[in-house]
């Protein structure tokens, strides 16, 4: 398709810093002896520059400008005009006057020595469309023209100045080496309030307000139960919290931190105790560029560092670290603290990469993002633990209390995911997770990474997507586990199965359940119907149904053990 041509007139370029609000200029007509005619909520609408009425309505009815062609603009009405539009012969001029003034996005109309009547057609037409009219005294327009443009132009210059203080200041955290958390206290500087830096997916990995700015921001509604920034949901711009908007405006403002193509997450700010303005997001959107340049600075430092670290991991998870006092010793000029109880921790994310549509650019972002997020909660949990993602999975090596039990263990782990997983927005990929035995020794690690290897992927065949299973509670799946899955598999539980093997008939899926809680009751008739709240009769029934299938299990003990294992690959395998 054929690139539309340009326009002959090109649209108003979106100005480097906002105007003054009306309600200030509402001030200046009232100084001047004049009127204002206008909702409360109209005089917050901000005036950046004035037209005469002539060349207003020019630009209104000029169909290559944009739809809000007089966008932020103050339209002035001298005498003649107003006498022109009144006598022009059509009882409506007025209100054509008012409409295709607000229909250009007008922010007011200033009238200067209207007839009475004409002033009250003005009035009326602009009551019905919302347009407010600002009234001065004949031979006072220039003087107030001047004023508005001067406090117009002190407005501005101010507001460049403050961007130009910001930019200086800002750039020189980056070139002095400062953090992410040094940016955000100089934005706090400028804002007075609390700012926060975020991954894409809404980890808050960057905070800077005191201690009552920082609670305000953690209360309002765009953050989930886990302190998450809901990414997928939260506008760019200014945003009206509707628990706040009672005493204030717009509650927040958030921009995106980009640099070229790549998204790196979001800056935010809040303020308790003033409006967020159009001029708080330009500083913002300025720092954002600045918090870009440093992340970009930081990943490639990391990168570099990664690398290293990886390099070590890998080997010590493959037993090729050199002695467990060498390895603590390289640890420890890592700053990993590996000389004490842990758990090793695989987690995968349950997407299979290797079958995936995605673009391989777009599989490598996600795997980082999801190590980053590791990294992150690892980080607050505790620093000294490694932690590192490689092509397919992301390792952690988790400390533990020595007197740990399995339970207190994996509550610890549990929690370590919640966070996480967040509640699953902002793009994140659902992962499983696997636990090792606790290892006291850097020699066992190797021991220990197989465990938890075994535990993420058999636990996903046991429980789906999402699984977060220790090793201990495999069980005989971890010794199936070993059997790769094959025709020869499928064929053992057909040949034991039968025809439970398929989901043909309705009732299988019952005579399997049936089945598998007679074996786990070591053939206990009573037991079995009260778990499945069967008469007795009726499960008397079943199982003579099932000995024709498949045999006399009920006294052939090696028959139980085939038929228990077939079961057993059948729930794990989905066969």
């Amino acid at each position: 398709m054929p690139a539309a041509p340009p326009p002959s007139h090109p649209a108003r370029p979106v100005p480097e810093v906002s105007g003054i609000s009306l309600r200030l200029i509402a001030g200046l007509a009232s100084t001047a002896q004049g009127s204002v005619q206008a909702s409360p909520e109209r005089l917050d609408a901000t005036v950046d520059s004035t037209l005469p009425l002539r060349m207003a309505l020019r630009r209104a009815a000029d169909t290559t400008e944009p739809v809000a062609a007089l966008a932020h603009c103050l339209v002035l009405a001298d005498t003649a005009a107003l006498h022109e539009i009144t006598t022009a012969g059509a009882a409506d001029g007025p209100a054509a006057v008012v409409d295709a003034l607000h229909g250009a996005g007008a922010v007011g109309l200033v009238v200067s020595g209207p007839d009475p009547a004409a002033y009250r057609l003005l009035v009326e037409a602009a009551t019905r469309s919302g347009l407010p009219i600002i009234e001065v005294p004949e031979g006072r327009l220039g003087t107030f023209t001047t004023e508005v443009l001067s406090a117009i132009l002190e407005h501005q210059t101010a507001m460049l100045r403050r961007l130009e203080d910001a930019d200086r200041a800002l750039v020189q955290i980056v070139l002095a080496g400062g953090s992410l958390d040094d940016l955000c206290e100089q934005v706090v500087g400028f804002l007075d309030g609390a700012a926060m830096v975020t991954t894409t997916d809404g980890r808050v990995i960057a905070r800077a307000g005191s201690t009552r700015e920082l609670t305000h921001a953690e209360g309002q509604g765009c953050f989930d139960r886990t302190g998450r920034l809901l990414t997928e949901s939260e506008p760019m711009g200014l945003v009206r919290d509707d628990r706040a908007a009672a005493v204030h405006g717009p509650g927040r403002a958030a921009v995106r931190i980009v640099a070229g193509h790549l998204d790196h997450g979001v800056l935010i700010a809040f303020c308790s105790h003033r409006d967020l303005t159009a001029d708080d997001v330009r500083l913002l959107e300025r720092a954002a560029t600045v918090a870009a340049l440093a992340i970009t600075k930081d990943q490639a430092v990391s990168a570099v560092e990664s690398k290293y670290r990886a390099e070590f991991l890998r080997d010590a998870l493959a037993g090729r670290a050199g002695s467990p006092a060498d390895a603590v010793a390289h640890a420890a000029s890592l700053g990993w603290h590996i000389d004490r109880p842990m758990v090793v921790v695989v987690a995968e994310t349950d997407e299979d990469d290797d079958r995936t549509s995605r673009d391989p650019e777009e599989v490598r972002f996600l795997q980082q993002r999801f190590a980053r997020a590791w990294t992150h909660a690892m980080g607050v949990r505790d620093p000294g633990a490694p932690v590192m993602g490689f092509s397919r999975e992301v390792v952690a090596l988790v400390g533990v209390p020595a007197d740990a039990d399995t339970e207190r263990l994996m509550r610890g782990v549990a929690d370590l995911v919640r966070v996480v997983r967040g509640d699953g927005g902002g793009g994140r990929r659902s992962f499983s997770a696997g636990v090792s035995r606790p290892i006291t020794s850097v020699a066992t690690l190797p021991q220990a990474y197989d465990e938890a290897l075994s535990a993420v992927t058999v636990g996903r065949q046991m429980h789906g997507d999402g699984a977060l299973t220790h090793v201990d509670g495999l069980g005989i799946y971890r010794l199936l586990a070993l059997i790769p899955e094959g025709a020869d598999l499928r064929r053992f539980v057909r040949d034991s199965l039968g025809e439970l093997a398929t989901d043909d008939s309705p009732e299988n899926a019952g005579l399997r359940e049936t089945l598998s809680i007679l074996l786990d009751t070591n053939m206990n008739v009573a037991e079995t119907a009260r778990r499945l709240f069967f008469h007795y009769n009726t499960l008397r029934y079943r199982i003579g149904k099932l000995e024709k299938m498949l045999g006399p299990f009920g006294t052939d003990p090696d028959l139980r053990l085939t038929l228990a294992l077939a079961l057993k690959i059948h729930a794990m395998r989905g066969i």
